[in-house]
């Protein structure tokens, strides 16, 4: 009776690992489909031109606040060849709207990110611009 619960503990165990392996791996593929986007377009036609220049352009629109909807709250990232950038966040509300930017360094905020912004930086990045919305942030 021991050794039966033991094994099926084993093969639940087993199972679970191959769950978690292909999730992993799923998520990996994605990971290396974006890198290969970036690299794609850093290193395509055009690209030889000064990489620090401002080349890529996202305005991410969405509500922000419950009482406000029609997405007039943004995030713009306006990013470089190498990732650096900012990003220009405006929540929008009924009685006041509240401005922030946020520096991008190597396509990570050197402050931490709302989730907005992360999605307009990492749109920007793969060249997904110049205008998206969250139904497109994660294609």
């Amino acid at each position: 009776m021991l050794i039966t619960v033991w094994v099926i503990v084993g093969v639940l165990a087993g199972v679970g690992g191959v769950v978690i392996g292909y999730v992993a791996l799923k998520q990996a593929r994605i990971a290396v489909d974006e890198c290969q986007q970036m690299l794609a377009r850093q290193t395509g036609v055009g690209a030889a031109g000064d990489l620090k220049a401002i080349r890529d352009v996202v305005v991410y629109r969405y509500d922000a606040l419950e009482e406000m909807t029609g997405r007039l709250s943004f995030s713009v990232a306006m990013i470089n060849g190498l990732g650096d950038g900012i990003v220009l966040t405006s929540i929008n509300g009924r009685s006041e709207t509240r401005t922030y930017i946020r520096p991008v360094v190597g396509g990570k905020g050197s402050q931490p990110l709302s989730p907005e912004e992360e999605e307009a930086v990492r749109a920007a990045r793969l060249g997904l611009g110049p205008e998206i919305e969250p139904s497109q942030a994660r294609r």
